[in-house]
């Protein structure tokens, strides 16, 4: 066999391999890191069909100077048009998380977005987690339980059903709030984009 084809081939079965193994956890959080590229996101996947780069570029400035559409200035749609062409369209093209037709400017997700969809919880900046969070709380429900057991005042005074259902009161109504939490906090909700910026337990 030739070497030029062999060394085609090659390539084509290097290629049809990174292909197979999707989209990995390093590019994910890499996409997810900036918030133009989950603006995009959020956007894409409340659309069905193909978006133009100016309908993305309006609407993602919209959401950045916190307005409508129809109030974004040319400057502020520019800004973010020119930073979605040159930059992060080009990048989550190459990482096979979006089909950018340059010539049309035209932008779609592609199937294996979906493999991202583990990763669309945004997640807070500047609180706790949940997980510190339930931490907490299992901490202190073990240590009311184990003061009533011992006989220790004020805890005592109180029966232990009512020790038990404050306790599971307190962890359901907990879950509710992260339930409801996780849905607001997710990209591809309807409605405008979540921030990691301040939404904690």
């Amino acid at each position: 066999m030739p070497i030029d084809a062999i060394s085609s081939l090659g390539v084509a079965e290097t290629a049809s391999q990174e292909s197979d193994r999707g989209i990995s956890q390093e590019t994910a959080f890499e996409t997810l890191s900036s918030e133009r590229r989950r603006y995009t996101l959020h956007y894409l996947l409340q659309r069905d069909d193909p978006v133009t780069l100016r309908e993305l570029s309006a609407q993602i400035a919209a959401w950045e100077n916190d307005t409508v559409r129809d109030a974004v200035t040319y400057k502020e749609r520019m800004r973010v048009y020119t930073a979605l062409r040159q930059s992060h369209l080009p990048m989550m093209a190459d990482n096979g998380i979006v089909r950018f037709d340059t010539d049309r400017s035209v932008v779609e997700l592609t199937p294996e977005a979906s493999e991202l969809e583990v990763y669309f919880d945004v997640v807070p900046t500047d609180s706790i987690s949940w997980s510190s969070y339930y931490l907490g709380l299992g901490a202190l429900s073990v240590g009311v339980v184990a003061a009533d057991l011992v006989g220790l005042l004020p805890f005592t005074l109180v029966p232990a059903i009512a020790w038990s259902a404050l306790i599971a009161a307190t962890f359901t109504t907990s879950a509710g709030v992260h339930f409801l939490r996780d849905r607001r906090m997710r990209l591809g909700r309807e409605g405008p984009p979540p921030t990691n910026r301040g939404d904690g337990p």
